[in-house]
């Protein structure tokens, strides 16, 4: 037997002793050997009588420090039979210690296996991916995943991802095709882990309640509710058939801005009837261009666009119909625009360097936030904004916009 451990409980294990044992299972975590001397501290008169009567040293006395021959402590626990050696007799009191260099060494290999999962990602060049994944590294959520043994989770995440952007995919379609279980996205762990990135990707904020959670889904075209998912239309004609068509053409007729539902868009799909629709971004250019006369459809995406929303461009596109396009000079509004012209064929609507300046000059300008984009049909555009460091909001253009709409 290695360690007879009522025994060595009585000896090294006593109470007394537990400052020194502690100080030997740190040196067996350091990677250093149990030899030579330890030297404790102003020991106390018990810990003085139970070296003593362990070592049978006499010449242990009360002193500000007193020093341990550890060889000699190590004889003797062998000697007597207790344990074989002192590294057992301090693991078999303390349990098992892993050297921290052999813990810094496993980590090191489970962070690589990590990286190289998410190296698998079909999104593994594109630069918000990246960005997600350094800043799991930077902010230590690798590293609580590896502590609690969630290794899996990542690589969940990793599918999950790989399906998206959805075409309007149902959240529970999206997570039983990405995990083999439908409710893995539903309030989960995987699920803010895959929220952190979609909202990396859409150069957004991590979502706070529901409402942003949805929208955020829907930016990746995953449907959480067909009814919440919302697109508001001001002066948008279809071509009589469906319902909604009809409702369209007479809200259009009347000036009035009219929601529809992306429940409304599948059930009853419009086929719109225009030349060119324009895309804003805040609802408070449509509602400006109520007042105006009738002029070009205005289609508002209220930020991100949601399901709704694209659902309805995809018709407008399917037409045929010029897509003129624009957002907040900030960072999000150049990926949403970007996004447009990669996605609809879109074409920026007052979205130069120009226009900014213009916009800049009217005076209210607010911090830029969030991560940088880039704004390939105007690389100026970018460059100013990282000039200025100011987003200017698109309601400083709106006599601009109003004049574009109504124009003959």
């Amino acid at each position: 037997m290695d360690v007879d451990l009522p025994r060595l409980r009585r000896t090294l294990g006593a109470p007394s002793l537990d400052r020194l044992v502690r100080r030997l299972a740190r040196r067996i975590e350091l990677g250093r050997p149990l030899t030579g001397s330890l030297v404790l501290d102003s020991p106390s008169a018990d810990e003085i009588k139970a070296l003593r009567s362990l070592l049978g040293s006499g010449r242990l006395r009360a002193a500000a420090t007193v020093t341990v021959d550890l060889d000699r402590l190590s004889g003797v626990l062998a000697d007597a039979g207790i344990a074989t050696d002192l590294p057992a007799a301090v693991e078999a009191l303390v349990g098992s210690i892993t050297p921290r260099e052999q813990v810094r060494a496993t980590d090191r290999l489970a962070h690589e296996a990590m990286f190289a999962t998410l190296a698998t990602s079909r999104h593994a060049e594109s630069g918000w991916y990246r960005q997600w994944t350094k800043s799991l590294d930077r902010e230590g959520a690798l590293t609580r995943m590896l502590r609690r043994g969630d290794t899996r989770l990542l690589a969940a995440a990793v599918a999950v991802l790989d399906t998206l952007p959805a075409s309007g995919l149902p959240l529970p379609v999206v997570a039983e095709r990405a995990t083999g279980d439908t409710k893995a996205l539903s309030s989960t762990p995987l699920a803010t882990l895959v929220l952190r990135a979609l909202a990396v990707r859409a150069g957004v904020p991590v979502p706070r309640g529901s409402e942003a959670e949805r929208r955020l889904w829907e930016s990746a075209g995953v449907l959480t509710d067909d009814l919440s998912s919302q697109v508001l239309v001001l002066g948008l004609h279809a071509e009589p058939g469906a319902p909604l068509a009809g409702w369209l053409t007479e809200a259009a007729h009347r000036r009035t801005p009219f929601r529809v539902t992306l429940h409304q868009l599948v059930t009853m799909p419009p086929v719109p009837k225009a030349a060119e629709v324009y895309v804003c971004e805040n609802p408070s250019v449509l509602r400006a261009a109520v007042a105006e006369p009738p002029g070009a459809p205005l289609i508002c995406t209220e930020g991100v666009p949601s399901a709704a929303c694209h659902r309805l461009l995809e018709a407008v596109r399917n037409t045929g119909a010029a897509i003129r396009w624009r957002g907040d000079f900030d960072w999000t509004g150049l990926r949403t625009t970007t996004m447009a012209i990669d996605r609809y064929g879109a074409v920026p609507w007052r979205m130069t360097s120009d226009d900014y300046d213009t916009a800049l000059g009217e005076g209210e300008s607010e911090p830029l936030r969030g991560s940088p984009a880039a704004s390939p049909w105007d690389p100026d555009l970018e460059q100013r904004l990282h000039a200025t460091g100011r987003a200017v909001m698109e309601e400083r253009l709106i006599p601009l916009l109003l004049a574009d709409l109504t124009r003959e």
